[in-house]
């Protein structure tokens, strides 16, 4: 077993197959979270308000809080006076109400008093006597009814919609959250993402590197990759090219996870077990894209759960993940859109392609142009140059310099 691919599938089927068991196996859940901690989740149903805001008519100016009749006319040389019967710091209220020819001394934020109508700034305003708490006011300019004053439910209205489902929580979300009392939130359930590395020749980075090793790439991309989409991700560590030891990390991580990501140990190749511990935990779904790079993908169920192996090679280990997995997990969590956004840009240069392949080609891009990077998947400054990748169908074989091209973007 290991030594041959299943049925290789084009990249649409592909793309239904692994979705129809992603749909299958993770219904969208949800959970209850603190407000503090729902930066940047994904709300799960709509959520109404609970009370009016603001909940009373309040100021939005220091001032004084009159009838606005009282005030029609009133100018620097012919100003109104008023009596000053109280004061209203923010956080208090008035039980006295405002009545002809009297006012109420009022701070931005306070509940408007019973019987005024608007607020005239204090700018506009002299004091008889600055010694005195309660005295006669000077008015020194008219004001309409309602002005600066901020009514009830002006903002919001109780039981009006306030986010709508599938809203991610932002800063100033988490400010509308709070201004209505509420406390938790419900969001969509993050899936869990355990990543597993395998090779011989990997090693951590706080590890010394020999001749013929190299540091582990994928864990950090494929595990981030996750995260920025929606989910938790979770490295779970480097395994040898050994049957037992990958058999025991994949049976292990799958106690704690939704889904567990290898990298590595999906070719037809003597040191590659990942189908063969497939096979005899599980079952093998698919093994085998028509695409390039990254035709050794497989895809497996255990229990409940998939397992999903992606080739050794970064570049075509991320570019897998994007195309056909990340899609299902942003499903999952309830993110919008099916990818990260995309950009119409011009080609810079020619790109040959293998025919009767899918190919996805890594570009950079500058100035509404896109740059083909043009190296082996394996090379790591290919992804570090990369802003995303372009789509060129299994039956082109050349893009020409100057074709618009449409590009999905890594962020």
């Amino acid at each position: 077993m290991g030594t041959e691919f299943l049925k290789i599938k084009e990249a649409d089927e592909a793309k239904e197959i692994i979705k129809n068991l992603f749909d299958e196996l993770y219904p969208q859940k949800s959970i209850n979270i603190p407000i503090e901690d729902s930066h940047d989740q994904v709300i799960f149903k709509d959520i109404d308000a609970l009370m009016d805001l603001p909940p009373f008519n309040r100021s939005l100016m220091d001032g004084y809080a009159v009838k606005a009749e009282d005030t029609f006319g009133a100018t620097d040389e012919a100003p109104k006076i008023l009596k000053c019967i109280d004061s209203i710091e923010a956080g208090s209220f008035s039980e006295k109400t405002v009545k002809n020819r009297e006012c109420i001394e009022i701070s931005t934020g306070a509940p408007i008093p019973n019987g005024s109508d608007a607020i005239v700034m204090v700018e506009f305003t002299d004091r008889e006597n600055e010694n005195e708490k309660y005295d006669n006011i000077y008015i020194l300019k008219s004001v309409a009814p309602n002005q600066d004053v901020a009514l009830q439910g002006s903002d919001i209205k109780k039981d009006m919609l306030l986010l709508k489902e599938k809203t991610i929580i932002s800063p100033d979300k988490i400010g509308v959250l709070a201004g209505q009392g509420i406390k938790e939130v419900e969001v969509f359930k993050k899936p869990k993402i355990g990543v597993i590395s395998t090779g011989n020749e990997l090693v951590m980075e706080n590890e010394s590197i020999e001749y013929g090793k190299i540091y582990d790439v994928n864990s950090y991309s494929i595990k981030n990759a996750a995260i920025s989409n929606g989910a938790e991700g979770v490295s779970k560590g480097i395994v040898k090219d050994n049957y037992h030891e990958l058999k025991t990390k994949i049976e292990n991580s799958l106690k704690d996870s939704d889904i567990v990501v290898c990298s590595g140990g999906t070719s037809a190749g003597v040191g590659d077990v990942l189908r063969n511990v497939l096979e005899d935990i599980g079952e093998v779904i698919l093994h085998g894209i028509s695409v390039k790079p990254g035709k050794p993908t497989i895809i497996g169920k255990v229990g409940k759960k998939i397992v999903i192996g992606l080739p050794g090679n970064p570049v075509s280990a991320l570019i897998i993940f994007y195309v056909f997995i990340i899609p299902n997990i942003r499903r999952i969590a309830g993110k919008p859109g099916e990818s990260n956004a995309k950009v119409n840009v011009t080609l810079s240069k020619r790109i040959h392609s293998p025919k009767g392949r899918m190919h996805y080609s890594l570009v950079h891009i500058k100035e509404d142009l896109a740059y083909p990077i043009i190296k082996d998947s394996g090379a790591i400054t290919s992804l570090a140059h990369a802003d995303g990748y372009i789509k060129i169908p299994k039956n082109v074989e050349l893009l020409d310099e100057g074709e618009k091209v449409t590009v999905t973007l890594f962020k």
